[in-house]
C-alpha cells in the first residue's frame, strides 16, 4: 500500500480506538507509519482524513445490511415496499448495532461534538445523502442509479432519521433499544391509523 492507503487504514484504527475528538494527527502518523506531511498532501487536513476513514468504516458495516445468504433470499422473496421487506432489512441493520464494539457510536460523537468538527461534518453531510440514496433500493426495490432526488429528500431522509434514532438508542441503552419486530409493529400501527386519510398537497389531511 502507498501512503494514502496507509493513512486511511491508520486513521480507521485510531477512530475505533479513540474516536474523533481524541485522535491527533500524530496518532495517525504513528499508527500508519507515515509522516505529518503526507496527511496534507493526500487529504488536505486531518479532519478530511478522519471523515474519509469514518465513511470507509461505515461502508464496511453497511456491507452487512444484506445479512447472510439465507437472509438475502428471504428479503428477496418479500415484496419491495412491503412490511416484510421493511422488517428483514431493518433486522439486518440492527444486527450491526448489536455487535460488541460496533462503530456506530462514532455517529453519536459527531452529533455531540456539533460545530467543533466542521471539516468532518461538511464532508459527511454529502456522504449521508448518498447513504440515503443507497438504502432506498434495499427497501423499495429498483436500482440506486434510478433513485430520484425527490425520493432521496423524502424516503431517503425518512430512512436516515430511523437509522440515527436506532443508533442513538443502541448506543445509549442496548437493553431497551428498539428491535426490528417493534419497529415494524410501530409502522404497521401508523399505516392502520392513516388508512383512508389521504394527505393534501402540503401534507395536511384532506377532508
Amino acid at each position: 500500500m502507498g501512503h494514502r492507503e496507509d493513512l486511511l487504514e491508520g486513521a480507521k484504527r485510531c477512530l475505533l480506538e479513540k474516536g474523533f475528538a481524541r485522535t491527533t494527527a500524530r496518532d495517525i502518523v504513528k499508527e500508519s507509519g507515515t509522516n505529518l506531511a503526507s496527511i496534507g498532501y493526500h487529504y488536505g487536513s486531518k479532519d478530511t482524513l478522519l471523515a474519509e476513514a469514518y465513511i470507509s468504516i461505515v461502508e464496511g458495516v453497511s456491507d452487512d445490511f444484506d445479512g447472510s445468504e439465507e437472509q438475502q433470499q428471504r428479503a428477496a422473496g418479500s415484496e419491495p415496499g412491503s412490511l416484510e421487506r421493511f422488517h428483514e432489512v431493518w433486522k439486518n441493520v440492527i444486527a450491526t448495532m448489536r455487535t460488541p464494539g460496533s462503530p456506530w457510536h462514532l455517529s453519536m460523537e459527531i452529533v455531540a461534538m456539533g460545530d467543533k468538527l466542521p471539516g468532518v461534518r461538511a464532508h459527511l453531510a454529502k456522504a449521508q445523502r448518498e447513504g440515503a440514496r443507497g438504502v432506498i433500493p434495499m427497501l423499495m426495490g429498483g436500482l440506486e442509479e434510478d433513485v430520484s432526488e425527490d425520493d432521496v429528500d423524502t424516503l431517503g431522509k425518512f430512512y436516515m432519521t430511523l437509522m440515527m434514532g436506532l443508533i442513538a438508542q443502541w448506543t445509549f441503552d442496548p437493553e431497551t433499544a428498539t428491535d426490528a419486530d417493534e419497529l415494524t409493529a410501530g409502522l404497521r400501527k401508523v399505516i392502520e391509523a392513516t388508512e383512508g386519510k389521504v394527505p393534501g398537497p402540503k401534507g395536511e389531511p384532506s377532508s
